[in-house]
């Protein structure tokens, strides 16, 4: 932990890049799903105000419910739309698999020499006339600095809504919102992974949740009345993401490029190795760096798949469903149950309602410092271990809060167990699945189907918060605290699931990861023999074979 901390330290710039990228990337998703629980009755206010001052019609209870409902969804469909588009933004336009194709023979590996050679040829083609790269490719800096365009013009929108006597700006802004979060939770995501060395990797990923709780935390603390929770200060509120989002667009042009983007996705090795230098700083390792690179863009092509390839494609099909079973799990696992019955269970402790907005602060910062713990051990325990951990440990949980809810009736102290559960529960999250689920797609897919994987995993986790929000009240309504049963069969179906079928990423190249997927799910093949690989370069254009 403290020689990670260390490497970190010595690379203020890669700092510059996590804290830059973090602050305009998922804190705008964190904040967005907390912030508008404190103003929810000024802005209902605004509702009625409206129909009244328009239509003379005072609206009836189940249409503002309607009209609320409409209001917060817009959010998650601005973002399922965000993360669709962000994907095709985040990649190369231009790039069709012009230049040279790469076919390794007998093995999934080659030599460095033959690597090496692969690489000069490559970028040289890459660099001729018949095979220039479309200038017209917007790069993931590029992409997150015109989205911060959205966020700016919601709070715009946030600022005029209430002067305008318009709700229906506001669902105008959650939407921009929604699309802004969406592109910076896919692109924010990929270009941090990508600045980080591999021995970095883990705890640069955990900064993408770690980000995600502190956007939530900070939704509960500006929304409290003593700070901009307040009839006339909450259009102010809502429109925080603004300043946020101005803040990264004009500090994010000073940071470069993503290195694995420029080399194997655009073919710029001079380019990379700058942005290498800048980023690993005088005592970083660019060899090895560029070396694991060169190797990558050897195996794997220049071409970037498409979603639907990557839903066809038999080789990374155990990849695939580990994204699916972890992102439907973290919007399934209970995290949004446990969060709306904490208010009941500290009530029945006896804690006043007017105190219970600052203990809803204590599971935000909870969250938060379980997280930060979690990016200070990833890479000496694991990404896999914490994952188990997690997930078992919430199901465990689960199933004891279960009985102890419904005992809370017939015996006096039990709510403080209830108490003591919740905490343990945002414990398990905050240390697996919510700091190592987000940054999965980036490495344990190569840089071709890297795009791909995260519109896939993020339209999971979209699809999932819009199906809690809209699901997950009348669940509650008719099982009440037995749907944590629900929640456990998720959280253990997914903790045994990783334990069989996901291997261990930490400190591992790409290569060595997809071999590991190989040899856990086609035990019955037999394994390659020790030769010297045959390595066969094609020309796209003539189609002739050289061998190396």
């Amino acid at each position: 932990m403290a020689h990670a901390l260390t490497l970190l330290l010595e690379s203020p710039v890669l700092v510059a890049v996590i804290l830059i990228t973090g602050i305009g990337g998922t804190f705008q998703y964190g904040f967005h799903i907390s912030v508008l629980t404190s103003p929810s009755v000024y802005i209902k206010q605004l509702m009625n105000a409206t129909c009244v001052q328009r239509y003379g019609h005072y609206l009836e209870a189940w249409e503002l419910s309607l009209i609320w409902s409409f209001t917060v969804s817009m959010y998650c469909i601005g973002g399922l739309l965000g993360c669709l588009v962000a994907g095709r933004l985040a990649a190369v336009y231009g790039s069709h698999l012009e230049g040279l194709l790469y076919n390794i023979g007998s093995s999934p590996s080659c030599t460095s020499q033959a690597s090496d050679w692969i690489s000069q040829e490559w970028f040289q083609s890459r660099k001729s006339e018949d095979h220039q790269i479309t200038a017209d490719s917007l790069r993931r800096k590029r992409c997150l600095v015109l989205n911060n365009v959205l966020a700016i013009c919601g709070a715009v929108l946030m600022l005029l809504s209430k002067t305008a006597h318009s709700f229906e700006m506001i669902m105008a802004a959650r939407f921009l919102y929604g699309i802004n979060a969406g592109v910076a939770l896919t692109v924010h995501t990929m270009y941090v992974l990508e600045c980080a060395p591999r021995r970095l990797r883990g705890m640069v990923g955990v900064s993408v949740a770690g980000f995600v709780s502190l956007g939530k935390f900070s939704g509960q603390v500006l929304g409290l009345s003593e700070v901009m929770g307040t009839e006339d200060r909450w259009p102010f509120l809502l429109a925080f993401s603004g300043f946020i989002g101005f803040l990264q667009l004009v500090t994010l042009p000073f940071l470069p490029e993503s290195p694995r983007f420029l080399l194997l996705d655009r073919g710029d090795r001079p380019g990379c190795e700058k942005a290498l230098r800048v980023l690993l700083g005088a005592g970083g390792d660019l060899s090895s760096e560029m070396e694991e690179m060169q190797e990558h863009a050897a195996l794997q092509g220049v071409k970037s798949h498409s979603v639907l390839e990557l839903l066809l494609s038999r080789s990374v099909r155990w990849q695939l469903f580990t994204i699916i079973v972890t992102f439907t799990t973290l919007q399934l696992c209970g995290i949004n149950a446990v969060y709306l019955y904490s208010f009941d269970v500290f009530r029945a402790a006896g804690i006043p309602v007017h105190n219970l907005r600052y203990v809803a602060l204590g599971t935000g910062l909870c969250e938060i410092s379980i997280t930060v713990t979690c990016g200070m051990v990833i890479e000496s325990t694991g990404k896999r271990v914490l994952l188990i951990w997690g997930y078992l440990g919430m199901a465990a949980t689960l199933l004891i809060l279960t009985l102890t809810l419904y005992l809370q009736e017939y015996v006096s102290w039990m709510p403080y167990c209830s108490t003591v559960l919740i905490f343990i529960f945002i414990f398990f999250f905050s240390s697996g699945p919510a700091g190592v689920t987000a940054p999965l797609p980036g490495e344990i897919f190569a840089q071709s189907y890297k795009a791909a994987a995260f519109v896939v995993a993020c339209t999971l986790n979209w699809v999932g918060l819009f199906f809690v929000g809209m699901v997950f009240p009348f669940i509650v309504e008719y099982l009440e605290y037995f749907c944590f049963l629900i929640f456990f069969f998720f959280c253990f179906v997914s903790g045994v699931f990783v334990w069989y079928g996901m291997p261990e990423t930490r400190n591992r190249s790409i290569m060595e990861i997809s071999a590991e997927f190989e040899r856990r799910h086609n035990k019955t093949k037999p394994a390659p023999e020790n030769k010297p690989d045959t390595l066969y370069l094609t020309h796209s254009q003539t189609g002739q074979a050289t061998k190396l």
